[in-house]
């Protein structure tokens, strides 16, 4: 394989995003955070200060357990609380409380408008490719691995 071909394989593009959850986990890390508490406050952050419990697992591909684990650890630092959404027993709202608040101004926010501004440096056309492509490549994937796994081939 020459280096052209490598520069387009699939491996490149595993390798980027490798790179990329690289850089998150640094940053969450610096925050003093796991990447999944960085990535729940980023959540709560981003919904306007509450979110059901379950959207973050499911947006997130999280387990329920890991997401439990986490938001232990962040009701313990005294970051987000936890209530039980309206009419249920069971699902359960993640809302930040004061000091969360002051949190997220302080390290969840700049990421997001770092983000922002990364993505804007791309043209709108390249913003659009970029994340056609990228949803293009995620489903092929999925359904090439659903077929392994269907055909017993993946153990």
């Amino acid at each position: 394989m020459s280096e052209g071909d490598t520069l387009v394989s699939a491996r490149a593009l595993d390798v980027l995003y490798q790179k990329t959850d690289k850089i998150y986990y640094e940053f969450a890390r610096g925050c003093g955070l796991s990447e999944t508490a960085y990535w729940i406050l980023y959540a709560v952050e981003v919904s306007g200060g509450n979110v059901p419990q379950a959207v973050i697992a499911e947006e997130f591909s999280y387990s329920k357990q890991t997401v439990n684990s986490s938001l232990k650890s962040l009701e313990a630092r005294g970051l987000v609380r936890l209530s039980f959404v309206e009419g249920s027993r069971k699902a359960k709202v993640v809302s930040f409380t004061d000091e969360g608040r002051a949190f997220s101004e302080e390290r969840i926010v700049p990421a997001i408008a770092a983000e922002d501004r990364a993505f804007s440096s791309l043209s709108p056309d390249e913003r659009a490719e970029f994340l056609r492509l990228a949803r293009a490549y995620t489903e092929a994937v999925d359904r090439e691995l659903a077929a392994l796994a269907k055909r017993g081939e993946l153990r």
